[in-house]
C-alpha cells in the first residue's frame, strides 16, 4: 500500500489527482473491511480442527466430526465420513470408529480437544469400512462396541474387499495396525440405553446405503446420527449392496421423529430439511426418473435421459450422478 500520510494535509491533496486519492481511501476501506470480517470469523467459529478433522459443537455435549469430503487417502487415513461423540458423565459415547486403526487415533485426538474422559462405548451406524474398522483402536481401550446384527454381517461378508481396497488407496504405511474387530453387543433391529445419564435408542430400520444402516436418537436433545441413511453436501452413492426404496424407508422411519438435528453420515451437521433435501429427494427423483424409462419401454441405456440436475450442487454429481441411476435401474428391474 502507498503511504497515505497526505490523507489529513490538505496542502498534500492539492498536489494529488482526486481519482487517485479516492483510490486510495477505498483500498483502504477494503483492507479494513477484510480484517474485520476475518476477526468476527475467527470469534464467531466454535468449530476445532485436529488432524484433519473437523470438530463441531452442535448442541450441549454433543459433537460431530466431519473428515474429508474427498475420496479415502494416505492423508485422511480413510475416515472421508462424518462421526460424532456425547460426553456423558461416565466417559464418551463415540459414533462410528473410523477407517482404520490409525484414523481411530485420530479420532481418539480429535475428541481429546474437547474432553479428556475416555470413549467407554463405540456404536457402529453400519457395515461400511469407516463405521467400523477403528474398533480395535477402541477396544484396545476398554470401550465396549455395540451394532446391529446386520451391521456386523455386512462388516464380514466385505471385509476383505474393504481392506484390500483400503491398501490400494490409504496405503499399507496407513492401514498398519488395521484388524477386523467385531462387536461384543449387537441387536435385531432396535436397542434402548443410557449410558452416564444419557437415553439412546438405536434403530436398524432396513437396508439403506449398507444393510445394517443405524441411526442413533437421543431423545432428550432431539438430536439424531444419521449414519449412511443421510449424506449432505455431496452426492450420495448408491452402491452394489444399497437399496432405494429401503431407504427411503429408512429415511421417513428417522424423520417421523421431527429432530432438530441431523449429524449426517457425511457432511456437517444441519437439519431434517436439508437433510431431506440432499437424500430423500435425491432418491425419489431417481426412482420416479427410473418408473418413467421403464413406463416408456426405455432399457439401461437410457439412464443419461433422467435429469439430475436439481442436484448439481451436490458435491460429486459429475462422478456419481451415471453410476447411482444405472444402479438404481438395475434395482427396480427386479422388483
Amino acid at each position: 500500500m502507498k503511504n497515505t500520510g497526505y490523507l489529513n494535509d490538505p496542502d498534500s491533496i492539492q498536489k494529488h489527482n482526486v481519482i487517485d486519492y479516492l483510490q486510495e481511501v477505498s483500498a483502504m476501506l477494503h483492507h479494513f473491511r477484510l480484517i474485520i470480517i476475518l476477526f468476527i470469523g475467527l470469534i464467531s467459529s466454535s468449530n476445532v480442527f485436529a488432524d484433519g478433522l473437523e470438530v463441531q459443537k452442535v448442541t450441549e455435549n454433543v459433537y460431530a466430526i466431519i473428515g474429508d469430503i474427498n475420496q479415502r487417502s494416505p492423508e485422511n487415513l480413510g475416515n472421508n465420513a462424518t462421526f460424532g461423540f456425547i460426553v456423558t458423565k461416565t466417559g464418551v459415547i463415540l459414533i462410528d470408529s473410523g477407517g482404520s486403526y490409525k484414523g481411530a487415533q485420530l479420532i481418539d485426538q480429535a475428541i481429546k480437544t474437547i474432553t479428556d474422559k475416555p470413549v467407554a462405548v463405540v456404536i457402529n451406524t453400519g457395515g461400511q469400512d469407516q463405521r467400523w474398522l477403528g474398533n480395535d483402536y477402541f477396544k484396545k481401550q476398554g470401550a465396549r462396541i455395540i451394532a446391529a446384527k446386520a451391521a456386523v454381517l455386512d462388516q464380514q461378508k466385505r471385509v476383505d474387499d474393504q481392506l484390500s481396497s483400503l491398501d490400494t488407496l490409504v496405503g499399507k504405511k496407513g492401514m498398519a495396525g488395521t484388524r477386523a474387530s467385531y462387536a461384543d453387543e449387537t441387536f435385531d433391529t432396535s436397542l434402548e440405553l443410557t449410558i452416564g445419564g444419557v437415553q439412546l435408542q438405536l434403530h436398524n430400520p432396513g437396508i439403506a446405503h449398507t444393510p445394517g444402516d443405524t441411526y442413533v436418537w437421543l431423545p432428550k436433545q432431539k438430536l439424531v446420527f444419521t449414519g449412511d441413511i443421510v449424506y449432505v453436501e455431496r452426492m450420495l452413492s448408491v452402491s452394489s449392496v444399497s437399496k432405494s426404496r429401503s431407504w427411503i424407508q429408512a429415511f421417513e422411519a428417522m424423520a417421523t421423529l421431527q429432530p432438530n438435528f441431523v449429524i449426517p453420515g457425511h457432511g456437517h451437521a444441519t437439519d431434517l430439511k436439508q437433510a431431506r433435501a440432499d437424500t430423500h429427494d435425491y432418491l425419489v427423483m431417481l426412482r420416479q426418473g427410473v418408473t418413467d424409462l421403464m413406463e416408456r419401454d426405455l432399457d439401461l441405456d437410457a439412464v443419461s435421459q433422467i435429469d439430475q440436475s436439481k442436484f448439481s450442487y451436490l458435491k460429486f454429481y459429475e462422478d456419481l450422478k451415471g453410476p447411482n441411476a444405472n444402479a438404481v435401474y438395475r434395482e427396480m428391474e427386479w422388483e
